[in-house]
Order: structure tokens, then C-alpha cells, then sequence
């Protein structure tokens, strides 16, 4: 069962200087774009992450500081990648939790605002875990009968991403095929109002939070409850975005208790000066 596209599907990979969404650093980033037609263009490029590569993350992915030395640094190529992906839906594998977060981090420190809510998002090891609890090599293996000959390539771990995808659409009839459907079974948990999951849409589809103490609370809760939280979380070491998310629903939550305010008055004023 082929997937369904509505809009073109860009299934992305990276590699980066080490695992610390806030802090690591992308080296590589490979992109290949499957329009709804069946056709496919690819982006594929080193990056100089303007940091050192530590030498054990360099034996993992094979990418050295000297490779990376005279490539272009993100914020260079921030505008050509962005273009190339236009207003494709993404996957990835463990792409919701490392991939997504990470190239937030990056296009917000060149100023970029990327939205999370304006393109799906599927996760094919999520997909995978849900349906056979394995990793990307045994998950090659299972649904496409093949090896990965260069693991930890962002490119060639791109490509077998995207023919994990394809298979699994094929080997499972009851799964659905279309972007929206495989976004949905892909997400774990409540629907993230932030790329690292920190933050969440409860069932009022009000933002939550989505760990520690204050786990399932609306923002607006914990306002009253512990208002020193907020602060705490934007002085602390969390992603930008999750940090620019929380900011925005504060806003929504400081503009709805004024225009509350302003109603209350009113109506006191209109008590006040009722005909008897």
C-alpha cells in the first residue's frame, strides 16, 4: 500500500557533535523529498557547527572537524534548506525527540521561527516500536530484507528511513497511509505543544506541562500555583522553542485575564448604575 501524499513528505536525518538538544551543534543534514507524484530531489550537506567534534561522536558518525572546516555553517545554509523544504509534511526515525527539537534549536538561534503546528510530523521509530520493538538496522532488516551498509551516514540512514516507511505502509493494511494518519499513530502521549515534549495539549487543548512536578497542570494553573515556575524554566537549560512556546501561551493567558478583568468592571458599572 503506497503512502498517500497530499503535499510533498521530506524525510530528514542528522548528525550532530553529540546528543544535548540545547547545546550540540548539527555536522550534517540530509534531506530527501518525496513529492505526491512519486518523485524524489535530495539535499545533502556537511555543516561546521562552529564547535569541536568530540572525538567519540566522530568514530560514531565519521565526521571530523577537518571535514568540517571550510563547509558552510548552519545559518548559511538555513535559508537554501528551508526553501527546499517549503511546506512539506517531515519524518524522521526518533526524529520527535532528537531531529525536530534539534533543527528548531538551530533555526531559532539565526532568528527563524519554525512552526510546529503548520506541517505534520511522523516518527517511523515510534511507528516501528509500536508494531516490532526494534532499532533502525533490525527494523532495515525486518520490512525491507537489507542491511545498512553505511550506518550512522545521515544520507544512507535517510534513505533506509524512507524505505522503513514505505514497507510498513505495505506490510500493515490497517495502518493508515496518508500523512495525517501515520503523524497521529507516530505521536506518543498527548499532542506536544513543543518539539522536546515538555509541553503538551490537554484534552480542553489548553498547554500543559508534560514532565516533573507539575506534570498534566495547565500553564495557567501552575501561574497560580507556583508563579515563580514560569521564570525558572526560562532561565533553566531548556530548548529555545519550548522556552518561545511557553512565553506565547503566558501572553494568551496575561491578554484573556485583562479582557476578563475589563468584563468584570463593566459589568459592576452597569450594576452599579442599574434603574432600580
Amino acid at each position: 500500500m503506497a503512502l498517500q501524499l497530499v503535499r510533498p513528505l521530506c524525510v530528514f536525518d542528522l548528525e550532530t557533535t553529540g546528543l544535548q538538544i540545547t547545546k550540540d551543534r548539527i555536522v550534517q543534514i540530509a534531506v530527501i523529498k518525496l513529492f505526491p507524484d512519486g518523485l524524489t530531489e535530495s539535499f545533502n550537506e556537511l555543516v561546521n557547527p562552529c564547535q569541536a567534534i568530540p572525538a567519540e561522536i566522530a568514530t560514531i558518525h565519521g565526521i571530523t572537524n577537518e571535514m568540517v572546516a571550510d563547509a558552510p555553517t548552519f545559518e548559511v545554509l538555513a535559508p537554501r534548506l528551508l526553501d527546499f523544504i517549503g511546506a512539506a509534511d517531515l519524518a524522521g526515525y526518533n526524529s520527535n525527540k532528537f531531529d525536530i527539537p534539534v533543527l528548531s534549536e538551530e533555526l531559532l538561534r539565526c532568528g527563524i521561527d519554525f512552526d510546529l503546528g503548520a506541517r505534520h510530523f511522523v516518527d517511523v521509530q515510534n511507528i516501528f516500536h509500536k508494531m516490532e520493538q526494534r532499532t533502525l538496522a533490525a527494523a532495515y532488516q525486518f520490512y525491507c530484507g537489507k542491511q545498512i551498509e553505511n550506518a550512522h551516514n545521515a544520507l544512507y540512514d535517510t534513505l533506509a528511513t524512507l524505505e522503513v516507511l514505505q514497507a510498513q505502509t505495505e506490510k500493515y493494511p490497517d495502518l493508515d497511509n496518508d500523512i495525517a494518519g501515520l503523524a497521529k499513530f507516530s505521536t506518543v502521549g498527548n499532542k506536544q505543544a513543543d518539539f522536546a515534549g515538555r509541553l503538551a495539549f490537554d484534552e480542553n487543548q489548553e498547554v500543559c506541562y508534560n514532565f516533573g512536578k507539575h506534570k498534566g497542570k495547565t500553564v495557567a494553573q501552575v501561574l497560580k500555583l507556583e508563579p515563580g515556575y514560569y521564570g525558572w524554566m526560562l532561565e533553566a537549560d531548556f530548548p529555545l522553542y519550548t522556552k518561545q512556546v511557553l512565553r506565547k501561551e503566558m501572553e494568551r493567558i496575561k491578554a484573556s485575564n485583562t479582557s476578563q478583568n475589563i468584563e468584570d468592571k463593566l459589568e459592576l458599572l452597569k450594576n452599579k448604575f442599574k434603574k432600580p
